[in-house]
């Protein structure tokens, strides 16, 4: 499938501030499961200050409001080809190490709810662990907006039983792990099959001996086809976030993102 995605991020400033930062994933990569065409990203308010690539793969800027500036945007558009590969992403690169998608993070460090719900996989083969796994996250955590926060953590949205898709891949991602198998986190894109909508979306990936990353998407409980777009990786959603950063001085903030995503 051919996506063409476009995808704006604005910041707005009641004043200017003494000095702001915004570091910048918004360049997805190519690999076995979608082949970027196209990407291009720009900045209206702003200057890159450095361009790298992260120790998860992830292309990465850093950009710094003008002096004197209250708006900052950064557009990044592109075309991605995507493929169905029945959610099996590919094996393992990158100078990350698979140990370190086994550690727990502040964000998906796991309490009493998520062990009790690891608890109670069967054993059995890891592929068919992780598919149970998921599903009954689905069962038992509701996607629901406006229940938890983008710092809230994974064991909090489980023992709530509700979160957002975030939440939810934090969860699998925390789970997983804990059955053995390293987990990351991914960003990326989300073409909705019912509607033609775009969302910018959050899943997990799990690392299956003899068949490397595969991807769970808790939110729809599918493993993600080709109507998905990987954008960014990392342990958690800090690692992977398309924009942070942050700022000195007292001005008040409004974010605004826009975002479609076409066949």
């Amino acid at each position: 499938m051919r996506l063409k995605i476009t995808h704006r991020t604005e910041y707005h400033y009641d004043q200017p501030n003494i000095y702001a930062l915004q570091r910048l994933r918004l360049v997805p990569q190519s690999n076995d499961k979608q082949r970027v065409s196209n990407w291009s990203v720009q900045i209206d308010g702003g200057v890159e200050e450095a361009n790298y690539t992260d120790g998860f793969g992830n292309a990465t800027r850093l950009v710094s409001v003008l002096p004197g500036q209250t708006d900052i945007s950064a557009t990044a558009t592109g075309t991605i080809e995507t493929t169905d590969g029945s959610g099996i992403t590919g094996p393992h690169r990158g100078y990350a190490p698979l140990w370190l998608f086994l550690q727990p993070t502040p964000l998906t460090e796991p309490g009493p709810a998520i062990r009790a719900l690891a608890a109670d996989i069967k054993e059995g083969a890891p592929l068919d662990r992780l598919h149970e796994l998921m599903q009954s996250i689905v069962s038992r955590v509701t996607y629901e907006k406006g229940t938890t926060a983008v710092g809230t953590l994974a064991e909090e949205a489980a023992a709530k039983g509700s979160g957002v898709c975030q939440d939810q891949a934090h969860i699998f991602a925390s789970a997983s792990r804990l059955l053995g198998l390293p987990a990351r986190y991914v960003s990326g894109y989300l073409l909705l099959k019912e509607h033609g909508e775009a969302a910018s979306h959050a899943w997990a990936e799990s690392h299956v001996p003899g068949l490397g990353w595969v991807a769970f998407d808790c939110a729809n409980g599918i493993s993600p086809d080709e109507h998905y777009a990987r954008l960014a990786i990392g342990r958690d959603y800090r690692d992977a976030a398309p924009v942070s950063g942050f700022r000195l001085g007292g001005a008040a903030e409004r974010l605004e993102v826009h975002l479609t995503v076409e066949q």
